[in-house]
């Protein structure tokens, strides 16, 4: 891997939107990475066991896979804000209705699945909308460093989110967390009512949803280096979700104290992830997929952690390594994706990215605790461990993620068809 000879000095000069969008990405990551802790928490404190936050993890996810690709095919046809706005609305009032619920107590199971999948439903449709809208609110020349400072803000957010998540369940019930989350995806939902779609030109008329998802559909499968990386994250994304959405709660409840310690190795990786977006402020890897690729290896070693179990300090340095790794995957993966596909089909092309990345989370999520009945819980995360590098080594032989590079800054947009030989990415999963 070499390194652009010349790096940017220049000040990045975000545009409105941009500011927008970063100030509310800022707000959610608040609210919602303590809520993360806390819908586990509040699953464990009614009653439930490792199965139960699993099929709650499971509830989230499944509907995010449901409509993933409607939602990117409507996110290119309507203004990506409104449909933004809508999803943040029923994240609102979804995280409300939880957070009420656990307050008065006794929530019941199916009752904390349903108002999950409401939110994962909400996210199925922002999530191609906002990445879509933010890769259309920079430019080319300074996209790799917006791209990281953005993650940086981010993921700063991640840090306070998930301490502060910790930090309130040890202090008081886990639906106060719930009602943070709900009254950020309010004020975020505000703040993006405001982002301005009048640069991004009219869409031609297409032939419906069906048309607009074969058509994303051929840009993916055209590009050999983003399909197979999909599929890699597909195992990945399952794996991590199982380790540090199940699993990960009960070790910390049986062998690391509680929410506190488990919050703060959350916090680890958080703050793991804003070093990393501070190094991809000024490296720029010239192989942007193989520099990424290599970066995802150090994902499997939060699950080997909580497999022997560490003790919490160092739990929180591995945390804090495969959150750096990670950082400079998501980068050099939304700058690739910046750089090659074209601006109208970027929420469809995001959404088979986030389909592929997430389908086998909900199995994951929903397995993880019958697999820790049939095996053992040390033995099911060893396993995780394992397929993350299984699958990583694996996608390293296709010639595409060993040798995309990086183009220049000043380079007229060439041919972005899916036919094009040195085509680039997408978005990380797990940033």
């Amino acid at each position: 891997m070499t390194v652009a000879s010349a790096p940017e000095y220049r000040p990045l000069r975000p545009g409105r939107n941009y500011r927008l969008l970063t100030a509310a990405a800022i707000i959610t990551g608040l609210g919602t990475h303590g809520a993360l802790i806390a819908a586990a928490f509040a699953v464990l404190e009614a009653g439930g066991d490792g199965g139960d936050v699993g099929l709650v993890a499971a509830a989230r996810t499944a509907p995010l896979v449901l409509f993933l690709l409607v939602g990117g095919a409507i996110a290119d046809r309507l203004p990506r804000h409104r449909v933004m706005v809508a999803a943040n609305t029923l994240n609102c009032l979804s995280q409300a209705a939880f957070a009420w619920l656990v307050l008065a107590g006794d929530p019941k199971l199916w009752q904390m699945m349903l108002l999950t999948a409401l939110c994962g439903t909400g996210q199925a449709f922002f999530n191609p909308a906002a990445e879509g809208m933010l890769m259309s609110s920079v430019s080319r020349e300074q996209a790799s460093r917006a791209f990281a400072l953005f993650r940086m803000a981010m993921q700063g957010a991640t840090i306070g989110g998930a301490a502060l998540g910790g930090a309130m369940i040890a202090a008081m019930d886990p639906g106060w967390v719930l009602a943070v989350d709900a009254a950020a995806f309010a004020v975020a939902g505000a703040l993006r009512a405001f982002l301005d779609v009048s640069h991004i030109p009219p869409r031609a008329p297409g032939g419906g949803l069906l048309a607009d998802m074969r058509d994303g559909w051929q840009e993916f499968v055209g590009r050999p280096w983003l399909w197979s990386i999909v599929a890699q994250f597909s195992v990945v994304v399952a794996a991590v979700g199982a380790a540090e959405s199940v699993y990960g709660p009960l070790v910390a409840r049986d062998e690391l104290g509680g929410a506190r310690p488990w919050g703060f190795a959350l916090a680890a990786f958080g703050a793991g992830t804003l070093g990393g977006a501070l190094l991809m402020l000024r490296w720029k890897p010239q192989r942007l997929l193989l520099a990424g690729t290599l970066c995802v290896f150090p994902l499997a070693l939060p699950a080997a952690g909580l497999a022997v179990p560490l003790p919490v300090g160092a739990l929180c340095v591995v945390m804090f390594v495969s959150g750096a790794a990670i950082e400079v995957f998501g980068v050099s993966w939304m700058t690739a994706m910046h750089q090659e596909i074209p601006e109208e089909k970027l929420s469809r092309v995001s959404a088979y990215d986030w389909f592929g990345s997430v389908a086998m989370m909900p199995v994951a999520t929903a397995l993880a605790g019958p697999v820790e009945s049939l095996v053992g819980r040390s033995e099911a995360l060893w396993g995780c461990a394992a397929l993350i590098v299984l699958v990583t080594g694996a996608v390293l032989f296709v010639p595409e993620v060993r040798g995309l590079t990086r183009a220049p800054a000043t380079e007229v947009a060439k041919d972005r068809g899916p036919a094009s030989a040195d085509a680039e990415g997408s978005v990380g999963r797990l940033g």
